[in-house]
């Protein structure tokens, strides 16, 4: 029985701590994060653990809350693409003929366009928002788990059960929840964890860009706000300003990274 490896023990620990973060941003009143507690650029200390920005803003409180926001989007995105994307892989290798062709040729278009660009495009013209961020990373998120899913199934749906099954006038729907997504919940969970991954650092290069909610207190509109401060590297402002929010993103992004592989090798026994 594979175990987590030391760097999967590690991810762990980053995943629980912001999630527990996370949770913490719950209970914090707004005016912790959004509103200014003390004096500009109060360099790190007892009262301000990470120091203070230009407008006076805990930072601590700042990158808190911005563990929320990216685990609300990386989750959000990678149940819906997971789930939906596993459906429609399902849907794709169960019916075949005009359905797997449709949703195939669905998943080579949104293959062939090039995600970032596209994701700025369409956050400008629907405008900024952590709901908006969900959407349209979700809509191009699908087609990995729907490829995977519908090459597993396709290999499925040849069983003796299922054949036995259908003969016994099993629908899709009842082979789909009670046959198929059991069988392959192992590849959907570790395709989440990816796509978690990929869709956080989407968030933070939109918001970094400028492109994200300017009222969310992201991780990357932290970075964004830092940046575009004028003479920020003339100072020791950019120590904590821009190195606390920029090492959080690095840690969760290999957390995902490190776990999910780990997450891969303990339940496919095979590799």
């Amino acid at each position: 029985m594979k175990k987590f490896s030391i760097l999967g023990k590690i991810a762990f620990f980053i995943l629980a701590l912001n999630i527990i973060f996370a949770l913490t941003s719950l209970f914090i009143p707004e005016s912790f994060y959004s509103t200014p507690m003390g004096d500009s650029f109060i360099h790190p200390g007892l009262l301000h653990p990470l120091g203070t920005d230009d407008l006076g803003m805990d930072i601590f409180f700042q990158i808190i809350h911005g563990s929320l926001i990216s685990l609300t989007i990386g989750i959000s995105t990678a149940i819906l693409s997971g789930f939906g994307g596993s459906i429609l892989g399902i849907l794709a290798a169960y019916k075949g003929g005009i359905y797997d062709s449709i949703i195939m040729g669905i998943c080579d278009v949104i293959t062939a366009l090039p995600h970032l660009p596209f994701i700025i495009v369409l956050s400008v013209f629907i405008g900024p928002g952590i709901k908006t961020i969900i959407i349209v990373i979700s809509i191009l998120s699908w087609v990995g788990p729907a490829k995977m899913i519908r090459a597993k199934v396709l290999m499925l749906k040849n069983e003796k059960y299922i054949i036995a099954s259908k003969s016994y006038g099993a629908n899709f729907f009842y082979l789909t929840f009670v046959h198929f997504l059991p069988q392959v919940f192992p590849m959907i969970a570790v395709s989440m964890f990816k796509t978690a991954s990929h869709s956080i650092i989407s968030e933070a290069s939109l918001s970094f860009l400028g492109l994200g909610d300017p009222t969310s207190k992201s991780w990357g509109i932290l970075l964004n706000n830092a940046i575009n401060f004028e003479g920020i590297y003339f100072t020791d402002y950019w120590k904590w300003w821009i190195t606390s929010p920029l090492i959080m993103l690095i840690l969760l992004i290999l957390a995902l990274s490190f776990f999910a592989r780990d997450l891969e090798k303990i339940l496919n026994q095979k590799l």
